[in-house]
């Protein structure tokens, strides 16, 4: 059955050597009670230790059923310890956090037997050393006697063909002693059975075999054994410990320590409070941030105009670093000049804008620079007025073309009409406070600023006779009417060839073509963060200005000034630019003066950037629409701001991360010096070295994944007083906010380094040797 052949163990000290095994051969029988008797310090305890696998020989072979154990590696010998021997030791070596039932299993477990019928044969092993009413007990709650009967229920459950037992009796009273004995007895009639005593009396009692041994050597063996023929060759079945066991292990021994863990856990969660904080109010802010901006920014049109700003080609800054040496002066344009580009605003562009997506963009405002002949009955007479929020007291500055221009009415705010017909531009960022809003084309609406006032000069433009400070009832504006000429009803041929605008206002205003335009709502903006797109004063559609450039683009007016070069109003001459405003002015370029385009939301905003720089693809420059983002430009200066304060202030609580880990280190470090005797008896069953380091993983794995709720927990728990504080002090709600993706990656995190700052010990703890580690106190 098994048989050490010429085993020497030499163990050195300085210049000092001992021979614990001086050329042993001796080999056992299949069935029988060897006990082992010498003084201590003869070597009897290291021919157990070789013979079980956990001290290696330093030359000769110790053969099982025939087979050399001399090419045994690590993984061979835990697999052999766990399935063909059992230990009994002196000091019973009981996992102390383990139950009784849990103990007799854990070989078992080792081995991968399947959890019912592990639990039936530890059950069995239990009744039949005596300790049925005891099995579902703690170690702690048993006597000696009791204690090494658990002992002995581990060693025999898992069936092994060897039992080893290293001074049963040593720890218990004669009585108890007789007691385990005969418990042994009966065991070696099933297998081998070797027991190393200092007892005499007990080994000549019970043992069928007694080995005297002195100074590493066999002095005489009362029933030598000679192995005949050699029997089956031995097979080695792996052991292997789930994580699940390893798990278990370490939570049972966790547990054991309720106010060490509980300190463990909030020492090591205090960098994850912090981060857990920092984020938290990150988020906050940023969703602040984003709201506010949100806000303040979603009523800004992407806006594209007649001349644009292509910033790529702003070169400012970039020119040579080198001063030049010539004595000559190049002209050149400026950057700026150079930056303007011309769009093509042609009818083809304008209907791949409004082929749009709605979903992205509602609101799309094509504005024409028409201007519009306005009369407004004040006193019983009508006059000429503007939607204009210049100053008519300062009107004497302007040139007389463009005198002559502005008086057709050119100014006010245009907001856009809804891709359905709808007013969800003004119903979602603008509130009536008095009247309501408008309906048709025809309707205008006052806008008033947060504090009620009103433009002055949109008043006085308006025909109102009005002074600084003065107060007007919401009744005396609404309804207000203003009159709209044609330019067929509104100028008039002179014989010198030049218009004129009539004098008759009240026939203009009675003419068939002219319409009323009426103030139907004073409106103000809704956000308290946005003081809104549409300035103080007169407020009208896109639409109505499409309806004057299609009533005036034919008008008499309009095609004498596309047949001439000079102003046909004052006869003067013009260059290219004035005879080109001047013609729009009078409603005849179908050009667009701007294309306004808004996001259905502000984050939508990119979805419409996307469209338009789809168009440009492959296009030349000259042929690109180039657009003006305001919203972007802003959102990006401040978009950063929160994340770099976030880095900044992420990377301070990391400090304490990392002491984290180098505390977790620590901590089990000193837990694998409380539990060396334990990764003895582990490893006497049989656990591989991999298993040792799992079940300390497995530890500091529970410690870190347990701060890491702890922490999210606290840190979730602080951002109500936060919040509260915060409210006081700034007026905002609920600034504090936890993400919970932010939540699980801490988690994930905090494990993770603990695992990491934990497996260096754990790794020391694998490497202990098996009996060293059980001689451990």
């Amino acid at each position: 059955m098994l048989e050490l052949k010429h085993i020497k163990k030499y163990y050195h000290v300085g210049d000092t050597t001992t021979k614990a095994q001086d050329d042993v051969s001796v080999a056992f029988r299949k069935q029988e009670f060897v006990a082992i008797l010498g003084p201590s310090g003869s070597g009897k305890t290291t021919m157990l230790n070789i013979i079980g696998g956990l001290d290696r020989y330093d030359s000769g072979d110790l053969l099982i059923k025939g087979r050399s154990t001399k090419d045994f590696k690590d993984s061979d010998w835990d697999a052999y310890r766990n399935n063909s021997v059992g230990f009994i030791f002196q000091s019973y070596n009981l996992i102390s956090h383990l139950s009784i039932m849990e103990n007799v299993e854990m070989g078992m477990t080792l081995s991968g037997v399947p959890a019912a019928d592990k639990r039936q044969r530890a059950t069995d092993a239990l009744i039949r050393v005596g300790l049925k009413d005891h099995m579902h007990k703690q170690p702690s709650q048993l006597s000696g006697g009791q204690m090494q009967r658990v002992a002995i229920a581990r060693a025999i459950a898992n069936d092994p063909e060897i039992l080893l037992a290293d001074e049963p009796t040593g720890a218990l009273d004669s009585e108890t002693s007789d007691e385990i004995m005969q418990l042994i007895q009966d065991l070696s009639k099933e297998r081998l059975v070797i027991m190393v005593t200092h007892n005499p009396d007990l080994a000549h009692k019970y043992a069928d075999r007694i080995i005297e041994f002195a100074d590493g050597q066999i002095q005489h063996d009362s029933h030598p054994h000679i192995e005949g023929d050699k029997e089956d060759q031995f097979q080695l079945k792996r052991t292997k410990m789930s994580y699940w066991t390893a798990l278990k292990l370490s939570f049972d021994n966790i547990r054991t320590k309720k106010g060490r863990t509980f300190l463990t856990v909030f020492a090591s969660s205090i960098g994850i409070i912090g981060i857990a904080v920092v984020l938290a109010l990150s988020n906050g802010f940023q969703k602040q941030i984003n709201k506010t901006q949100s806000e303040a920014m979603a009523s800004m049109p992407v806006t594209i105009s007649q001349v644009g700003t292509d910033t790529n080609s702003m070169m400012t800054g970039t020119k040579a670093t080198k001063f030049a040496h010539t004595k000559t002066v190049t002209a050149e344009k400026s950057d700026a000049d150079k930056a303007q580009h011309v769009n093509k605003l042609s009818q083809s562009y304008i209907n791949y804008v409004k082929k749009m997506p709605k979903a992205d963009a509602k609101n799309i405002a094509v504005t024409y620079s028409t201007g519009m002949n306005l009369l407004r009955e004040v006193n019983g007479q009508y006059k000429s007025v503007t939607f204009s929020t210049n100053d008519p007291d300062n009107s004497s500055s302007v040139n007389t073309a463009a005198l002559m221009a502005s008086s057709t009415g050119v100014g006010g705010s245009v907001y856009p009409i809804d891709r359905n017909g709808k007013q969800s531009f003004l119903k979602t960022y603008y509130k009536v406070i008095a009247g309501k809003y408008p309906t048709k084309s025809t309707d205008i609406v006052l806008v008033v600023n947060k504090d009620n006032s009103l433009n002055i000069n949109a008043m006085k433009n308006l025909g109102f006779n009005v002074k600084e400070g003065q107060k007007y009832d919401f009744n005396q504006l609404v309804g207000t009417q203003v009159k709209l000429v044609t330019n067929n009803d509104y100028y008039s041929q002179l014989p010198t060839g030049t218009y004129m605008p009539g004098k008759d206002y009240t026939a203009m205003a009675n003419a068939a073509n002219t319409k009323t335009l009426r103030v139907t709502g004073i409106i103000r903006v809704k956000s308290k963060n946005s003081d809104g797109l549409l300035s103080s004063g007169v407020a009208y559609s896109s639409a109505l200005t499409k309806e004057v450039l299609d009533a005036n683009s034919n008008s008499s007016i309009v095609q004498a000034q596309k047949s001439s070069a000079t102003n046909v109003i004052t006869g003067q001459t013009m260059d290219a630019s004035t005879r080109s405003t001047i013609l729009a002015t009078l409603g005849g370029s179908k050009t667009p003066s701007s294309i306004q385009i808004y996001p259905t939301t502000f984050k939508l905003k990119d979805k419409v950037l996307s469209y338009l720089d789809k168009y440009n693809k492959g296009k030349s420059k000259a042929d690109k629409v180039i657009y003006t983002d305001l919203a972007g430009t802003v959102s990006d200066m401040t978009g950063g701001l929160m994340d770099a304060i976030t880095y900044v202030l992420v990377a301070f609580a990391g400090i304490s991360l990392v002491t984290s880990m180098i505390m977790i280190a620590i901590i089990t470090y000193t837990s694998v010096l409380e539990r060396t005797k334990e990764i003895g008896v582990l490893k006497a069953l049989g656990a591989r070295k991999k298993d040792i380091t799992r079940v300390f993983d497995a530890e500091t794995f529970i410690l870190g994944f347990g701060a890491g709720l702890f922490g999210i927990l606290v840190a979730w728990l602080l951002t109500f007083p936060i919040n509260s504080v915060l409210y006081g002090v700034t007026g905002l709600a609920n600034v504090a906010m936890l993400n919970p993706m932010h939540a699980i990656v801490l988690v994930i995190i905090s494990t993770v380094l603990t695992i990491l700052g934990g497996h260096v010990p754990a790794r020391m703890a694998a490497k202990k040797d098996a009996a060293i580690a059980l001689r451990a106190e």
